[in-house]
């Protein structure tokens, strides 16, 4: 079987970074890891050929080549999912697809004519698939009624990659999240216990990395690094001497719940083994709102106290944020502004809230016969779209304040002084270990661009540039890396902004900062 896996195209969005990644002459932030975990699953004699299409396009020979041709997407690469589909049918070819989108929507898919639906978690559902496609059978959906023990699952094709055109690579150790968010899918495609490998397993992974020549940052994909705190202990243990034996090739990120804060074990485990950041899901500081959408674990303690602890542990802080809660009173979105620049997380990733399928709030709104359709994220494929069902408050308040807080928090001043403010909070006692890796070539040229864009050619912050980075080769010179890639990737969300304010004046019709229609 000749088989062509094919990535689909992220358009613009929060997390391309794409300004960002050109001014250091790469084209993606991370490689597909779904997609290079199926490649280790399907038969070893099989002919396969792996294109990310954020890193290159697949040439027309490869189209000719091919029998059989693989996708794997999320929501947000609905539009270039659905071109492959078309291409590979209008081609002749058969056409599988995988991964959370067509796993949550398998309809989309099958009206764009794909053969196989290969969904859930591929484990279980491409050895059926395969064993179909041996038998002759010509289409299918193969889903799967159990989770897969996840320590069976094999090392991915790093070896697939382009690894120099990646600003990190990515992991997973965990699926699954114990957690009960109202507003979350992925605890129905991955269920409520967290499923993790053995300390063994992850090492293996790592140290292919290490021979194929990776040195630099890792992404450990999972949603809830820390939701079984037993078992990533047990790996954090066996992280730190490995990393040590090897002067320290990598460093981490990844997401975790905000109750990390609540254990300063599993912080002070994490900060020496190599994590230099994590995603916080934090939402909203409305504790009403909170209750409402069942995120107990942030009510637990102020969420303020919280970022302050796992700060002073050494870890920046990402974090994610959502209007248009049920009950969310006015002004959610200048409370979200007080509390990220009390907090000074650099790059809050601010969003409406979307009933995403299968979710709990999805069946409940559509029990309360409030969902939309036409419009959302489900729809049109990008973060920037107004929800998809009847807010509680008015809709053109919660869009203003959605434009208002995204513009004036990467304002770029506002910006680099949350990035100066949060590099200065972080408690980091190795001041010998980085904290953001790129080879030196890629770090000389993003510090020189930095220089001409930020230092050079804005006037608007040219003095603050030179001044705060002199504050930092003074007062932690040891987060220099840390810093300057904060600052570069405020070129990519000083774009954004603009993108985002565009999207949604294009979807109400006017300039939400510029006036509301009368009666709105």
């Amino acid at each position: 079987m000749k088989a062509l896996l094919l990535y689909p195209q992220f358009p613009q969005s929060f997390w391309s970074y794409n300004r960002t990644i050109e001014m250091v002459g790469l084209k993606s932030v991370i490689p597909p890891l779904g997609l290079i975990t199926v490649a280790a699953l399907l038969p070893q004699d099989w002919d396969i050929r792996f294109v990310d299409r954020n890193v290159a396009f697949e040439t027309e020979a490869d189209w000719q080549w091919c029998d059989l041709v693989i996708l794997s997407a999320m929501l947000v690469q609905k539009q270039d999912f659905h071109a492959l589909i078309r291409k590979g049918v209008a081609l002749g070819k058969k056409v599988a697809v995988g991964g959370p989108y067509p796993t949550s929507v398998p309809q989309d898919a099958l009206d764009s004519g794909a053969h196989y639906l290969v969904l859930d978690e591929g484990e279980i559902t491409i050895p059926a698939f395969v064993e179909a496609l041996n038998a002759g059978q010509e289409s299918g959906i193969f889903r799967a009624s159990e989770k897969p023990d996840v320590t069976q699952s094999p090392i991915p094709r790093f070896d697939l990659l382009r690894m120099d055109q990646y600003f990190m690579m990515s992991v997973q150790f965990s699926r699954g999240c114990p957690f009960n968010c109202e507003f979350c899918d992925i605890i129905s495609l991955y269920g409520r216990k967290p499923r993790t490998k053995e300390p063994s397993q992850m090492l293996a992974e790592l140290q292919c990395l290490y021979d194929l020549g990776w040195r630099g940052s890792v992404f450990v994909v999972d949603d809830n690094f820390i939701g079984n705190q037993r078992n990533v202990k047990r790996f954090l243990k066996a992280l730190i001497p490995w990393m040590k034996e090897r002067h320290y090739p990598f460093t981490f990120m990844t997401e975790a719940s905000v109750n990390l804060a609540e254990d300063e074990e599993l912080l002070s485990l994490m900060v020496e083994a190599g994590f230099y950041s994590v995603f916080l899901g934090i939402e909203t500081p409305d504790q009403d709102s909170l209750q409402v959408t069942q995120k107990l674990q942030n009510t637990r303690h102020p969420l303020v106290e919280a970022c302050r602890k796992i700060n002073n542990a050494g870890l920046l802080i990402y974090a994610g944020f959502i209007l248009g809660f049920d009950g969310e009173r006015s002004g959610a979105g200048e409370r979200i502004q007080a509390f990220v620049e009390q907090t000074s997380i650099p790059q809050p990733m601010l969003g409406i809230l979307q009933a995403l399928p299968n979710t709990q709030l999805w069946n409940r709104l559509k029990r309360e016969q409030r969902l939309v359709e036409g419009i959302g994220v489900t729809e049109v494929g990008d973060q920037n779209t107004l929800m998809n069902f009847i807010p509680t408050r008015s809709l053109a308040e919660i869009a203003r304040e959605y434009v208002e807080g995204f513009w004036r928090l990467y304002e770029p001043s506002r910006y680099l002084s949350r990035c100066l403010q949060q590099c200065l909070n972080l408690g980091i006692k190795n001041r010998q270990r980085q904290t953001m890796k790129l080879p030196l070539r890629k770090g000389l040229q993003l510090i020189a661009q930095l220089i001409w864009r930020q230092g050079i050619l804005r006037p608007e912050i040219r003095g603050q540039f030179w001044w705060q980075l002199w504050i930092i080769l003074q007062q932690k010179p040891y987060v220099l890396n840390m810093y300057l890639g904060l600052c570069a990737a405020g070129e990519h969300f000083w774009e954004y902004r603009e993108l985002a304010r565009a999207r949604l004046t294009q979807q109400l019709g006017y300039d939400p900062l510029l006036a509301a229609p009368s009666g709105s």
